[in-house]
């Protein structure tokens, strides 16, 4: 299996718009954050998306992306889902929608919000596309064979909002949690990588903390950790000095193998 990192940033992306700070300008490309997505292809060469945020056009162009198989939702923020309309380059070429999954809430979300990409009685007109996709929902706890992998849900807070986290295989996926239950810790550990987010030294209301973070890491017991969802007050250098050995932060277009 490889994951890809399309983004690693906040929802305020870095650089961050008219910010002076020496990260946002920073000349490392490392420190150049678009919005959280990521791409996992099997051994069998199927393409699963996750999630679709603001940047996602760039990022494919940039990853070399022809073609997905199926998109699976974290949850309905707008950092998260608001690229959508760039599966337009998918569905185009393709003979029927696109499969989506997420948790029911985020599916319906999904559904109010972009009517045109799944209602099929709003049709494109003739000579025109618009983005095709077909809804499936995945409950908590609850394992789905999507793109030829198992996938996992586990809930995870996030404020007022639902997110799930993922055991996709050997991967565990968790983005915009501010805390890991021991339910999601008993489906997650054992991963051989973990991806979670991590946004301050200090606490934050519906974040982890970066040290709340490899606190995480230590209870699924991953053999690597990628940190995600970064802000632009650390540096790519500066975080992976500070880190341990086994906890990296990731950065856009980062590959790994596992």
């Amino acid at each position: 299996m490889r994951l890809t990192f399309l983004g690693t940033g906040t929802s305020f992306g870095v650089p961050q718009i008219g910010c002076d700070c020496a990260v946002c300008h920073s000349a490392d490309p490392r420190d150049r954050r678009t919005r959280v997505g990521a791409l996992v292809e099997t051994d069998a060469g199927r393409r699963l998306l996750i999630d679709t945020p603001p940047e996602l056009r760039l990022q494919l162009v940039a990853a070399n992306v022809s073609g997905v198989d199926a998109v699976l939702f974290t949850h309905d923020h707008a950092d998260h889902t608001h690229g959508i309309d760039d599966i337009r380059a998918f569905t185009a070429r393709s003979a029927g929608p696109l499969a989506m999954w997420a948790s029911p809430a985020t599916a319906s979300a999904l559904a109010r919000k972009f009517p045109y990409i799944f209602d099929d009685a709003m049709r494109a007109l003739p000579g025109t596309f618009k983005p095709e996709g077909r809804l499936h929902t995945v409950e908590e706890g609850e394992t789905t064979t999507i793109a030829g992998v198992d996938v996992t849900a586990v809930r995870v807070p996030h404020g007022f909002a639902e997110v799930h986290a993922y055991r996709i295989g050997p991967l565990a996926y968790v983005t915009d949690a501010k805390a890991i239950p021991d339910a999601a810790v008993a489906v997650l550990r054992g991963a051989r990588v973990l991806v979670v987010n991590a946004l301050f030294r200090t606490p934050h209301p519906t974040h982890l903390s970066i040290p709340e973070a490899i606190d995480a890491a230590r209870a699924i017991g991953a053999e690597r950790t990628y940190l995600t969802h970064l802000t632009h007050r650390y540096s790519h250098a500066e975080l992976e000095a500070e880190l341990p050995a086994d906890v990296r932060p990731a950065y856009d277009g980062l590959t790994v193998e596992i």
